[in-house]
């Protein structure tokens, strides 16, 4: 089967497979000259023709040498094969015996060649046979447009192989291809979750450092101050703030490792994911960090990715304002408010940054809230503000609920 199944031109042991195929071409048709019946003692299906002298001997043997090449060249073959069979026929000499070499070089260019070249080639040779055998005897003629079947049996054999050859082709080549999309797609996903888990360990990590950083200063700063006169009570609440920060980013960190090590990259192994309700803890963590944060939400029933995207880019907005606002004072002002199928976020702040683009160490910060933005279908632009300061402007699609479709 897999001799039948796999391309004749791309089969291992070519030119070795062949020189066999042609010595065995050549053996068939020696046994079949040697059988010649010269008397009429023998059945006459074996006494067509003469037995063949020095010459016959040589263009029988020379017919079989073209099959070495018949997979390189199978239409060369063949027209070899005819040339040297024509005379060889001609001389009326034993005319059984090279039919061997002749059938093998037409199935080859049956089985390689396209069916109308097929027919066309078959009907060809069957006509040049027919004309060289009116010129040896009308008799023996006749009797090969009675046996011409065999020919034709020989090409649709190797039709048939061809189209058989092209289907299993095809089922597999459609495996393959399956089996592509599928390593395609299990490595997308892998990529997808790979950079999921990159933005969550940025916006997780970069949001509580900052804050510690910040709170531990503050707590060094009052220590550093005036040590005869130690604000215990501020020094308490600083550390007090740090724990805090440091429980809850040990919470988050807990279940995006969870998420991990179980594997599942699909939304089921990520547990409630963080939305609005949250924002009211990052205002405070802020707070305490030293900001003056004014939170408005003016949106209700809010999709839980649409929710979770803009937390995510409210916490790095937030820590980007902490960590470059260059303020003792900062006020920070977090607006979010829903219309025209959106959910728009802004986060402005009245730091003393320079105009122009934001700090390099917080590229990664810009980038990922873009890619968040972009993850539901919104965008995102961020800038200095016209007064000043720095601007986080989000607009996150809605889907429309069914009554507005309806409606539409």
């Amino acid at each position: 089967m897999a001799a039948i199944t796999r391309d004749p031109r791309s089969a291992p042991h070519v030119l070795r497979n062949d020189v066999l195929l042609a010595l065995t071409a050549a053996l068939i048709a020696t046994l079949l000259a040697l059988f010649t019946d010269e008397g009429g003692s023998r059945p006459d299906v074996l006494d067509e023709g003469g037995p063949p002298d020095a010459l016959g001997w040589l263009l029988l043997l020379a017919a079989c040498v073209p099959i070495v090449w018949r997979r390189r060249r199978p239409m060369l073959v063949l027209v070899a094969v005819v040339a040297i069979a024509v005379p060889y026929h001609a001389l009326d000499y034993n005319h059984n015996a090279p039919t061997a070499a002749s059938y093998i070089a037409l199935y080859t260019v049956a089985v390689t060649g396209r069916p109308l070249r097929t027919i066309v080639t078959g009907a060809v040779v069957v006509g040049i046979a027919l004309s060289v055998m009116l010129t040896v005897s009308r008799h023996q003629a006749a009797e090969l447009l009675g046996t011409s079947g065999w020919i034709v049996a020989v090409l649709f054999c190797g039709i048939d192989v061809r189209v058989y050859r092209q289907y299993v082709s095809a089922i597999v080549e459609r495996a393959e291809r399956a089996e592509r999309t599928r390593e395609e797609e299990a490595r997308r996903r892998v990529a997808e979750e790979r950079l999921r888990v990159a933005r969550d360990l940025h916006d997780l990590l970069a949001h509580t450092i900052t804050l510690v950083g910040v709170q531990t200063a503050v707590a060094a700063h009052v220590l550093a101050a005036d040590p005869d006169r130690l604000d215990r009570t501020a020094v308490a609440k600083a550390l007090d703030d740090i724990a805090e920060t440091c429980r809850t980013a040990r919470g988050e960190l807990r279940t995006t490792l969870e998420v991990l090590r179980e594997g599942q990259g699909g939304a089921e192994g990520r547990g409630p994911l963080p939305g609005i309700a949250g924002l009211p803890d990052l205002a405070e963590t802020a707070r305490a960090a030293g900001a003056e944060v004014e939170l408005e939400v003016r949106a209700h029933e809010v999709p839980p990715a649409v929710g979770a995207a803009a937390y995510r880019i409210v916490q790095e907005a937030l820590t980007n304002a902490v960590r470059h606002g260059g303020r003792e004072d900062l006020t920070v002002r977090v607006l979010l408010y829903g219309g025209e199928g959106a959910l728009r976020v802004e986060v402005t702040d009245d730091g003393v940054g320079e105009a122009g683009d934001p700090p390099a160490d917080c590229g990664f910060g810009l980038v990922g809230m873009r890619e968040r933005a972009r993850s539901v279908g919104g965008t995102l632009d961020a800038g200095p503000g016209h007064n000043g300061g720095f601007t986080v402007s989000a607009v996150l699609p809605l889907p429309l609920n069914r009554k507005a479709e309806e409606a539409g």
